[in-house]
């Protein structure tokens, strides 16, 4: 750790209640200016008046049957372009950089689609799952919530999370929003699969989704039997059609598109499929030509949400510096933090919990001192992987791949404050 380094260190940890409210907040003509900039539109609020909400009451009870965010806070929606071709297969990102802790809301989760969002009827939905078993098994969404039950929180992640070539997304969204993280309930595979019998010769399992574009993956049966979970739930509510109402299958730490939402059909092999979604898909061409497979585990990762792109800083003084981190081999042991272009690091906190196969929320104070700045994250997991730079993965892999980019992302601070992408 160099001087500078602790000289931060030192600051931060001597900063008073009073030093850190007048280097986050200026009154000015009695309109409060906040941290992020914004001034109060009527100053008849502000104290000492009685604000405009103490002299009425407010909604009853029943106004809102499921509920739903503050008015205030309706720009915290899904990121989804204006520009595609069609919507029918695509994508919807998570704010990331409008978020705390490391729960996703079920209404932000990122959303990927390859035939549209079916309506099913649990009812009339089965899971069968034949092959080499024992017992070919038919199964309706009741039967699975009758097996004893588990609830675990883990992430997911779109292998295409974000890809290689430039134009680079602008926000923490932008670049990384095809990732979110919930508490899931439904029950172990493995626990299904002892049920049924499985043969000696099983080594795949071929897993169907219901939706038009019948979407197949091969799972390694050593995952089968490991964590892999049928879903119904997501943060203590049934599934939302977005995320496969009514059941899903959940792979820690394995890239999203395996994960397959609606799931109707587990089809135990001796070999893969080689489905388009394995093959022409998801798969990455190499520089000497051969084609890279099967690469399912999602590698360390993390990102500063705050500050971040799209972001202002709008004083010198005290920031906090957090982000999230992340990697499909376990829990994640380390994120350190530069503020001068990865010349020094430091050690973020971990915020508990820290879980395996999660999101983990990361927090360093900071003491910026109003000139320009680049800061940036990288993450060691469990295994000791420790997250590469862009260059580093461009070296290895060449142009043409797209999956699994788990790249450092650096952010720019301008003098003036504003943040945006420092690859861009």
């Amino acid at each position: 750790m160099n001087n500078n380094t602790i000289g931060i260190r030192d600051r931060s940890a001597k900063t008073t209640r009073r030093r850190f409210l007048q280097g986050g907040s200026a009154a000015v003509g009695g309109v409060v200016i906040g941290a992020d900039g914004s001034a109060a539109a009527d100053t008849e609020n502000l104290p000492p008046n009685v604000p405009d909400w103490m002299k009425a009451p407010g909604d009853p009870m029943g106004s809102q049957p499921y509920g739903a965010p503050s008015p205030f806070e309706k720009g915290v929606v899904k990121n989804i372009s204006k520009s595609l071709k069609q919507y029918i297969s695509a994508s919807g990102r998570t704010p990331l950089q409008e978020l705390d802790g490391i729960i996703t809301p079920n209404g932000l989760f990122y959303e990927r689609h390859h035939g549209g969002v079916p309506t099913i009827d649990p009812a009339q939905h089965r899971l069968m799952l034949h092959g080499l078993v024992e017992r070919l098994l038919i199964f309706t969404v009741d039967d699975l919530r009758r097996f004893p039950s588990e609830s675990r929180i883990h992430f997911l992640e779109c292998s295409g999370n974000p890809g290689y070539a430039k134009p680079y997304g602008k926000t923490a969204s932008d670049l990384v929003g095809l990732l979110s993280c919930a508490e899931w309930t439904g029950v172990s595979l493995k626990l299904v699969l002892q049920e049924a019998g499985l043969k000696p010769e099983a080594k795949w399992i071929i897993a169907e989704g219901a939706d038009a574009a019948a979407l197949t993956r091969s799972i390694p049966i050593e995952k089968c039997l490991d964590d892999a979970m049928l879903v119904y739930s997501q943060n203590g509510e049934r599934l939302r059609p977005q995320q496969g109402y009514p059941l899903r299958l959940l792979l820690p730490g394995f890239e999203g598109n395996m994960n397959v939402k609606w799931l109707r059909r587990l089809h135990v092999t001796a070999e893969p499929a080689y489905s388009r979604e394995e093959t022409s898909k998801y798969t990455d061409l190499l520089p000497d030509g051969t084609a890279r497979e099967f690469s399912f585990y999602m590698e360390a990762k993390s990102i500063i949400t705050r500050p971040s792109g799209g972001q202002r800083l709008s004083v010198p003084g005290f920031h906090e510096i957090t982000g999230i981190a992340w990697s499909g081999h376990g829990k994640i042991k380390r994120v350190e933090v530069s503020v001068d272009d990865g010349k020094s690091w430091q050690d973020a906190r971990l915020q508990e919990p820290v879980l395996t196969r999660a999101l983990t929320r990361f927090r360093l104070p900071w003491q910026w001192d109003g000139s320009p700045a680049v800061i940036q994250s990288r993450a060691t997991d469990e295994t000791g992987y420790v997250q590469p730079t862009l260059a580093e993965l461009l070296a290895i892999r060449g142009e043409n791949y797209f999956y699994h980019n788990n790249a450092i992302w650096p952010w720019r601070i301008a003098a003036d404050g504003e943040v945006t992408n420092a690859l861009a």
